[in-house]
C-alpha cells in the first residue's frame, strides 16, 4: 500500500490526527488557562472541514473492508459541518466553571465519535461497518452522562448505554444469520447471495430493528426523549443531527447494497414504520413542554420523513436523503442554538418560560421561527425543498399512500411547531426572559445555521451536485 493509496483515507487519519492532538494539548495546557484550548480546538477543526471539501481520491482499501466515492465522502463533509457548528455552539457552556476543567475530554470524546461514524459510512463489510459503530457509540453514552454528578445525566447515559448494547446485540445477531447464510460478510457478495431464505429475512429483520434503535424509529424510540432531556444541550444536539445523521447515511447504504434484492421485503418495513414513526412522533411532541423532549420528539419525526427517500430505492432517493440530512443540521441546530443560548444565560428549558421572548430578545425568537418553519417544512425556508424532494422520492416510486401520510403529518408537525411561536410572539408573560447578549461564538453558530436555512433551499446546484455524486446507485 503506497501513500496515494492511504490517503484515500484522509477524513479518518485527519479526525484521528486531531484526536491524539486535542488529548496531548489538554495534557500539556495549562491549568489556569484551559478556556484557551477551546478557541485553538474550533479553528484546527474547521481546517479540517475545509481540507475535506478538497477533491479527493476514491478507492477501495483492506481487500474492501473500506471503500470511500463521491457521495460517501460529502456524507462525511455534511457531518463535519455539523460537529464544527456544535463545537462553536458550546464555548458558552465549555467555559462555565463545572465544565471547564473537563473540556478536553469533550472534544477527545466528540472527534472519536466522529471518527467511528467516518469508518461506518465507509465500510465495504458488516465487519467494519459494526467496529466503526461501536467506535461511535461507546463515546456518546460517556458524552451523555457529561454531567455525571447530575443525576439526569448520569440516567440519560445509563439508558443510552443499555439501550445500545440491546440494539448492538441484536443488529450482531441479525448479521451473523446474514453471515451464516451467506458466507461472507463483504456487501458486494452478499448482494449475489441472498435467496429470500428465510434465515436471510429473519437476519434482514435484526438489522433492521437494530438500526431502528440507532435512527429512534418507533417502536425502538423509547429511550430518545429521556436521553435528550438528561444530557447536556449540546450533546442533545450532537444526538439528534449528526449521530440520527451518521446512522441514517450507512442504513439506507446497507440496503442499497447489500439488500438490494430484498428490496420488497424492506419496502414494507419501512412503509410502516416510517408512517408510525412519523404520526408517533408528532403527537407525543405536542405534549411536551421541556424543550429538549420537544425537540426528541421532532427529531424522531424528522426520521419518519427520512425514510421517505429511503423506501423507493432509487437515486432520487439517496440524493433527497443527503439533501434533506444537511438542511436538518441547518434547521435543527438552529433550534438548538437558540434553546442553548437561553439555558445558558438563564438555566430555563421549559417552552413556558418561551413567553412574551420575542419583546426582550427578538432576534433570538426570529430565529428559532426559521428553524421551526424549516422543520416544519413551511416555504421559502430550506426545510420545505428538502421534504418536498423526500415526498416526490416516495411519489415516484408509487407510495402515494405514505406520501398522504406525511402531508398529514407535517400539518400536525405545523401545528406544534406554532404552539412554541405562539409563545414566544403572542403570548404575554409577568417574568420573560430578561434581555441578553450572546457571546459572538453563539452568534457566529447562529448566523451558519441562518444562512444554511435561508440559502440552501434556493441554492439549486446543491441538489445538483449531490445528484451527480449520488449517480448510479
Amino acid at each position: 500500500m503506497n501513500l496515494e493509496s492511504f490517503l484515500i483515507m484522509r477524513h479518518e487519519i485527519m479526525l484521528t490526527a486531531l484526536a491524539i492532538l486535542f488529548l496531548f494539548a489538554d495534557l500539556v495546557w495549562k491549568e489556569n488557562n484551559k478556556k484557551g484550548l477551546i478557541p485553538f480546538v474550533i479553528i484546527l477543526f474547521a481546517v479540517n472541514v475545509i481540507i475535506g471539501l478538497m477533491p479527493a481520491s476514491t478507492g477501495v482499501l483492506f481487500g474492501g473492508m473500506y471503500q470511500t466515492s463521491g457521495i460517501q465522502i460529502l456524507m462525511k463533509n455534511v457531518l463535519n459541518i455539523g460537529v464544527l457548528i456544535v463545537f462553536i455552539q458550546s464555548y458558552r457552556w465549555l467555559i462555565s466553571d463545572e465544565v471547564v476543567h473537563k473540556i478536553g475530554e469533550y472534544f477527545f470524546l466528540l472527534i472519536v465519535t466522529l471518527t467511528g461514524m467516518n469508518f461506518m459510512i465507509s465500510s465495504g463489510d458488516f465487519l467494519m461497518f459494526y467496529l466503526g459503530l461501536e467506535i461511535a457509540t461507546i463515546p456518546i453514552a460517556a458524552l451523555a452522562a457529561y454531567d455525571r454528578l447530575k443525576q439526569k445525566s448520569a440516567e440519560a447515559g445509563i439508558k443510552l448505554i443499555l439501550s445500545s448494547a440491546l440494539s448492538s446485540g441484536i443488529l450482531l445477531y441479525g448479521i451473523s444469520m446474514i453471515y451464516g447464510t451467506t458466507g461472507t460478510t463483504y456487501f458486494s457478495d452478499v448482494t449475489s447471495l441472498i435467496h429470500y431464505e428465510p434465515l436471510q429475512i429473519l437476519g434482514l429483520i435484526f438489522f433492521f430493528t437494530g438500526m431502528g434503535f440507532k435512527i429512534s424509529l418507533v417502536p425502538f424510540h423509547l429511550w430518545t426523549a429521556d436521553v435528550y432531556e438528561g444530557a447536556p444541550i449540546n450533546i442533545t444536539s450532537y444526538l439528534s443531527v449528526i449521530s440520527k445523521g451518521a446512522a441514517s447515511f450507512i442504513f439506507m447504504i446497507i440496503l442499497f447494497t447489500a439488500f438490494r434484492y430484498f428490496i420488497d421485503v424492506w419496502q414494507n418495513l419501512i412503509f410502516l414504520i416510517s408512517a408510525v414513526t412519523m404520526t408517533i412522533g408528532n403527537l407525543f411532541a405536542i405534549r411536551q413542554n421541556n424543550i429538549k423532549r420537544f425537540l426528541a420528539f421532532s427529531s424522531i419525526a424528522q426520521a419518519g420523513f427520512l425514510m421517505l427517500g429511503i423506501i423507493g430505492g432509487s437515486q432520487l432517493g439517496m440524493t433527497s436523503v443527503v439533501y434533506f440530512a444537511l438542511i436538518y443540521i441547518f434547521s435543527n441546530l438552529g433550534a438548538f442554538g437558540v434553546a442553548t443560548a437561553i439555558s445558558n444565560a438563564t438555566g430555563k428549558e421549559n417552552i413556558s418560560d418561551y413567553k412574551g421572548l420575542y419583546h426582550t430578545n427578538p432576534k433570538l425568537s426570529l430565529l428559532m421561527l426559521l428553524s421551526l418553519f424549516s422543520l416544519a417544512g413551511i416555504p421559502p425556508v430550506a426545510g420545505f425543498f428538502g421534504k418536498f424532494f423526500l415526498f416526490t422520492a416516495a411519489a415516484q416510486q408509487g407510495f402515494y399512500i405514505l406520501v398522504l401520510i406525511a402531508v398529514i403529518n407535517a400539518i400536525i408537525s405545523l401545528y406544534y411547531y406554532l404552539l412554541v411561536v405562539k409563545a414566544m410572539f403572542l403570548n404575554k408573560s409577568d417574568n420573560p426572559i430578561p434581555y441578553f447578549k450572546s457571546d459572538f461564538p453563539t452568534r457566529l453558530a447562529l448566523l451558519i445555521c441562518l444562512t444554511g436555512i435561508i440559502i440552501i433551499g434556493f441554492a439549486s446546484y446543491v441538489f445538483e451536485y449531490i445528484k451527480n455524486l449520488s449517480f448510479g446507485v
